[in-house]
């Protein structure tokens, strides 16, 4: 049964008012399915390794993306030009942010069963990230691109730089801070 028949015969169900047909047909033929809290959560160390396994390169569209600590540490430095939001409100925070922005996704979403192994985890922008939502590659017909070649390191290695020299006024940043403290880490091994 399609998606749209399923919702139409919860519809007929719910006209005749029968709550429990009408709850079963979905509950039968198209769940919600809620993963267990806290269970999609991955540590900044492991979205760095994942962003440098898949070469900083966007595995659904092949882009290359930044890190996000990188944008953060640009927007401290220029605010008026390069504008963060905390919630990253369009129209308040630059582009950048949802376009260039590395974070990871789960191939198979945790709400269909995936894990947070690293294997099911590849680098996309947060643009992709809400594209995809908790839909399966095939229901959109995405494919996965191949992982960059570790020359692109989303200028991590410029943001470590850049924040040992400016401490100071950016280690503030909880954001920054988390990120530093991951490069550092990944950097170290």
């Amino acid at each position: 049964m399609n998606k749209a028949a399923v919702i139409e015969s919860v519809c007929e169900a719910l006209q005749r008012g029968d709550t429990s047909t009408a709850a079963q047909i979905l509950s039968d033929h198209y769940p919600n399915p809620t993963p267990p809290i806290g269970k999609g959560n991955v540590g900044s160390e492991k979205r760095l390794r994942v962003f440098l396994r898949d070469g900083f390169l966007d595995r659904y569209s092949g882009s290359p993306l930044v890190l996000p600590g990188t944008l953060r540490a640009i927007s401290m430095a220029l605010p008026e030009a390069f504008p963060y939001q905390r919630n990253w409100k369009a129209g308040e925070c630059h582009p950048a942010f949802w376009q260039l922005a590395a974070t990871v996704y789960h191939v198979v979403p945790v709400t269909l069963g995936g894990s947070n192994d690293e294997a099911n985890l590849v680098t996309t922008s947060m643009q992709r990230n809400m594209a995809k939502g908790n839909f399966a590659l095939e229901e959109l017909n995405w494919t996965l691109h191949p992982p960059g070649d570790g020359t692109w390191d989303g200028l991590t290695a410029w943001f470590v730089s850049y924040v040992e020299d400016n401490q100071q006024s950016l280690i503030v940043d909880p954001q920054v801070k988390e990120w530093y403290r991951a490069a550092r880490r990944q950097y170290a091994t």
